[in-house]
């Protein structure tokens, strides 16, 4: 249970960081929606392609939060230590590739900063 609030307060603290732009917020709120949703964008009952569209979202939100957003901005909200923040960088790098570089420049405005 206390996992569970520190899940929901992580959200919650990294939805209204003024840093993260509005339309962002947005669209990893409607992603994260479509994920939790019992209705699907493609029904689970086709093999492998039904499964597909819950894994393709989810790379596109550990994509955003892991490899495109300011590691300072998700670390000052990060509860769990560096030992998981540096394991579900790991896992995102391995299933980013399923998010396509056009989809990542259509849909996000937050730029990184150049210097770091």
């Amino acid at each position: 249970m206390k996992k569970i609030k520190e899940i929901a307060d992580f959200v919650k603290n990294v939805a209204n960081d003024e840093r993260i732009p509005a339309r962002d917020k947005k669209v990893l709120l409607t992603l994260t929606a479509l994920i939790l949703s019992p209705i699907d964008l493609i029904p689970d009952w086709i093999p492998v392609i039904g499964v597909m569209d819950d894994l393709v979202m989810m790379a596109i939100i550990l994509d955003y939060l892991f490899e495109h957003l300011d590691s300072d901005i998700l670390l000052s909200h990060y509860p769990f230590g560096m030992k998981s923040f540096i394991t579900l960088r790991r896992f995102s790098r391995m299933i980013s590739w399923m998010t396509p570089g056009f989809v990542k420049s259509k849909i996000w405005q937050f730029k990184p900063d150049i210097y770091k």
